[in-house]
């Protein structure tokens, strides 16, 4: 049983291991019994005797090759060195008869050097080098067929930094590239990535030969994307130019339904323009920011294509407020107010407010203090005349407003 791999970053990412510790509890356990034979008696020799690795009285000062078999086949389940007593050096272990693993540890009992498992046709499945416990270099993982399956490059430190992974039909399925190119020559990541001759355009498939998602890098940073349903129509595109990064969502009939812009800024990303689409593909709501993400507009449409809300922000700080229209179908003004822009979001109406019929005629009327609280409400009817006209208090009560 080989021991838990690194972590590496985005959906295709293994979970981390525990690092030197976990390969010393690894090599002082686990490799004592492979997989297979886990609930079954083994009779080991060394040098012609009997020991019990279990026992370490048994295996104390004593240097060779051990050698285990299943007591009821006879079938050979493990090869491993021993140095004064210590298992150090050569490890294989078997399944059914045939070698699915070997290694080497050292004396610290970490596996060193050179790794391989094998498939049971005898085929390498995965290769890899060792550094005291800790997988460095290039890692080879390969389809039972022989085909290469992922090519991972680990540094000396940290967890897995580029990677490409490939379908049984040799075509590429997900890859992460690295700051500089390192899996040569593997996989020729200096074009996949461009880091030579432009952006580069790679094409993602799944097992089926479905074309996935493209690609394109330029020195090592993704700088477009699209990935796509089914039916070959595209799902989502992600784009940066510049400091510009916009990302656009579809429809699987291929209809643009959302498109966002963020403005990039060091280590972070700020909202500047956001847009929604029906689903026949025409404009329903258009929100905007400023640089430091404060919002500066926010209009909403019909289907018909005409405004059916619109929001304009002003001012700063606790000054900053917003004027709200609401429009019929037809485009008349519906209503109208202006709001100060409090925390969270949280809007409190400030001034006087107006609602109107689809006419234009004045319906309604409410007139707010600084704080919000409504002070003056008054209505008119379909023709225009006054039908009631009232001072509100601050608890609330109503009195009929005179001159």
């Amino acid at each position: 049983m080989r021991p838990p791999p690194r972590a590496a970053p985005g959906r295709l990412a293994a979970t981390a291991g525990t690092g030197a510790t976990a390969l010393r509890i690894a090599a002082a356990a686990l490799w004592l019994f492979a997989a297979g034979a886990a609930h079954a008696v083994l009779d080991c020799e060394l040098n012609g005797r009997k020991v019990d690795p279990a026992d370490g009285s048994s295996t104390a000062g004593k240097t060779g090759l051990m050698r285990c078999k299943e007591r009821e086949t006879g079938e050979l389940q493990r090869e491993q060195q021993l140095q004064n007593g210590v298992f150090m050096g050569l490890a294989r272990f078997y399944e059914k008869g045939k070698l699915a693993r070997e290694h080497t540890l050292n004396a610290k009992g970490n596996i060193h050097g050179p790794a391989r498992e094998f498939a049971p046709n005898g085929q390498v499945v995965r290769e890899a080098v060792y550094d005291d416990g800790q997988e460095h270099g290039l890692v080879r993982s390969f389809y039972p067929g022989g085909q290469l399956r992922r090519i991972t490059f680990y540094p000396a430190v940290g967890t897995d930094r580029a990677f490409v992974e490939f379908t049984e039909r040799g075509q590429i399925s997900a890859m992460r590239c690295g700051e500089t190119p390192m899996l040569a020559p593997a996989a020729d990541d200096a074009r996949l990535c461009g880091f030579v001759g432009g952006p580069s355009q790679v094409e993602l498939f799944d097992a089926g030969g479905m074309l996935r998602s493209r690609l394109s890098y330029l020195s090592g940073k993704r700088v477009r994307s699209q990935s796509f349903y089914d039916n070959g129509k595209p799902s989502v595109q992600d784009e940066i130019v510049g400091s510009q990064r916009t990302e656009r969502q579809f429809s699987s009939e291929g209809v643009k339904r959302r498109e966002t812009v963020w403005l990039l800024v060091e280590r972070s990303a700020v909202r500047q323009r956001e847009q929604e689409f029906s689903e026949k593909g025409t404009l329903i709501r258009d929100q905007r920011w400023n640089p430091a993400g404060e919002p500066i507009g926010d209009d909403s449409y019909h289907l018909n294509g005409r405004p059916r809300s619109k929001s304009v922000y002003r001012g700063s700080g606790s000054a900053r407020t917003v004027e709200i229209t609401e429009f019929y179908e037809s485009g008349q003004r519906a209503a109208h107010g202006r709001y100060l822009v409090a925390g969270r979001g949280r809007q409190v109406p400030v001034g006087t407010h107006r609602r109107f019929s689809e006419k234009g005629i004045l319906l309604a009327e409410s007139s707010f203090d600084a704080k919000g609280r409504v002070t003056r409400e008054r209505s008119w009817n379909d023709d225009g005349e006054l039908q009631h006209d009232e001072h509100v208090f601050e608890d609330g009560s109503r009195k009929a407003y005179t001159q």
